[in-house]
């Protein structure tokens, strides 16, 4: 279960990350009551996922979730390169975080 909530969280890790696109420095109210929302929900579940999985591989699996998620998300999103050696650079941190996966309890 501790698993599930981790994916869980690292997925509104990466709403609160794309979120602060659209909150334009925070000037934008409900994109930052949504970003806002989406930070706190992250943690508290990344927190609820610490108390039976180790910190370090929760924190880099959390982390690699937000970084990749975030990564394809910008090139959906806003256009942001899809070149090939990024392309590449996102499956290596994919590659991590199931690298992570396998070898925890």
């Amino acid at each position: 279960m501790a698993w599930a909530v981790l994916v869980v969280a690292g997925l509104f890790e990466i709403g609160w990350a794309v979120g602060l696109k659209y909150t334009e420095g925070f000037q934008r109210l409900w994109p930052s009551l949504a970003t806002v929302v989406a930070m706190v929900v992250s943690i508290l579940l990344l927190g609820l996922a610490l108390r039976t999985l180790p910190l370090g591989t929760a924190y880099a699996i959390w982390t690699g979730i937000g970084t990749a998620g975030t990564a394809v998300l910008g090139i959906i999103l806003f256009g942001e390169s899809a070149e090939p050696l990024r392309l590449a650079c996102i499956c290596l941190i994919v590659a991590g975080i199931v690298g992570l996966k396998l070898s925890s309890p």
